[in-house]
């Protein structure tokens, strides 16, 4: 029994509910090469600190259960003059913090950046809380940015004596242009003469269309595709302007895109996700589901008059056992997604054995797409 199919992209099966999107194939998907590749050196660059976090009222760090914290302490304070040695410091308003950031692509010396704080020890919120100055290191262990700042947080944590509530993360914050880049990546778009294009989703024939589109419109052969994920754009003799100007001419072109046949499963949550090129052979399919219900009734049983018996109680248990099954059902071939999903969706089944079936029809040798379990 066929159900409404919703017109779209791809089939959605989540739940117990199948939601088909099909595709038309008049309909082609074209995307701009600015939106399907990745320039090479236009990228950002990811940088980790450690830092102490001041000013938590009561909710930072034990000093007892965080021996990092405790050492970090006393030599910031050693650093800014206040000997602690031998001293037993107690205090519950800081907490060790792990930084992190992404470095901008050509970010400048002295422009801003966001930065991510997380505890590392117990503390119980970093409400309130400032980052003292924090070194950013890179993955070569050069200082690249610092940050420092007031950490805003998106959850928070109130608790009273026989009762507590937790919202979000509190142990969790972010800092606005916290992050002040100290140290810039040396690499200079505008005096290369070659550049490579990496394919977000590599396909032999996109990058060809790529290639092609970007020589049909600059008039020269420009660029070359070197394999399914990288296309070489060179600059041409006599081109009026740098690599950045060619880049910025060609990143407009509208590309189809094409992917190879594929189908997600994810087998935790029930969904299906199916790509508009998939295509099956002509299969029969039958399918079964065994429903076993128990269901429990006890009876209380009282003692005979004048007897020295006791109340009691008698198990009793209904028992039921049913098997359901389908005919065996055909699944014609099929030339687009849409007749695929009618003969599946004939067949009246739920999301969990449409995963079987469709591993089934995989191992026959029946379905001519790939099949990726999440």
């Amino acid at each position: 029994m066929n159900k409404p199919l919703l017109q779209g992209l791809f089939a959605i099966v989540l739940g117990a509910t199948l939601a088909l999107l099909p595709i038309s194939d008049a309909i082609a998907a074209s995307a701009r090469i600015k939106d399907i590749v990745n320039f090479e050196g236009v990228r950002e660059n990811q940088l980790v600190g450690y830092g102490l976090v001041v000013g938590l009222n009561g909710t930072g760090d034990s000093l007892n259960n965080s021996p990092f914290t405790k050492q970090s302490l006393q030599s910031m304070l050693e650093r800014l003059g206040v000997n602690t040695a031998g001293e037993n410091v107690r205090t519950a308003n800081v907490a060790a913090v792990m930084v992190t950031a992404n470095l901008p692509p050509f970010g400048t010396q002295g422009s801003r950046m966001d930065v991510s704080v997380s505890a590392l020890g117990d503390s119980d919120s970093l409400q309130g809380g400032t980052l003292l100055v924090t070194p950013l290191l890179g993955a070569d262990g050069e200082v690249y940015a610092i940050a420092q700042g007031s950490v805003s947080i998106n959850g928070f944590k109130a608790e009273g004596d026989a009762a507590s509530i937790i919202s979000g993360v509190p142990t969790t914050g972010r800092i606005s242009s916290g992050g002040l880049i100290e140290r810039e990546i040396d690499f200079h778009l505008g005096s290369q003469t070659s550049l490579r294009l990496a394919l977000r989703n590599p396909d032999l024939t996109t990058a060809r269309r790529i290639a092609l589109a970007v020589n049909d419109f600059i008039g020269a052969p420009t660029a070359t595709p070197e394999d399914p994920a990288t296309v070489r754009v060179t600059l041409p003799p006599g081109f009026n302007g740098n690599i950045v100007d060619l880049l910025t001419d060609i990143e407009q072109l509208m590309i189809e895109t094409d992917q190879v046949a594929k189908i997600v499963i994810d087998e935790n949550s029930g969904i299906i996700v199916m790509g508009k090129d998939v295509r099956v052979s002509s299969v029969a399919v039958a399918q079964s589901n065994l429903t076993v219900t128990i269901a429990e009734n006890p009876t209380v049983v009282q003692p005979a008059p004048l007897s020295n018996g006791q109340t009691a109680t008698q198990p009793s248990t209904a028992l039921n056992a049913n098997l359901s099954s389908t005919a065996l059902a055909v699944v014609q071939e099929s030339v687009t997604l849409q007749e695929l999903v009618d003969g599946l969706n004939a067949l009246g089944i739920s999301p969990r054995d449409l995963i079987a079936i469709l591993q089934a029809i995989k191992a026959t040798g029946a379905l001519q797409a790939e099949i990726e379990v999440l």
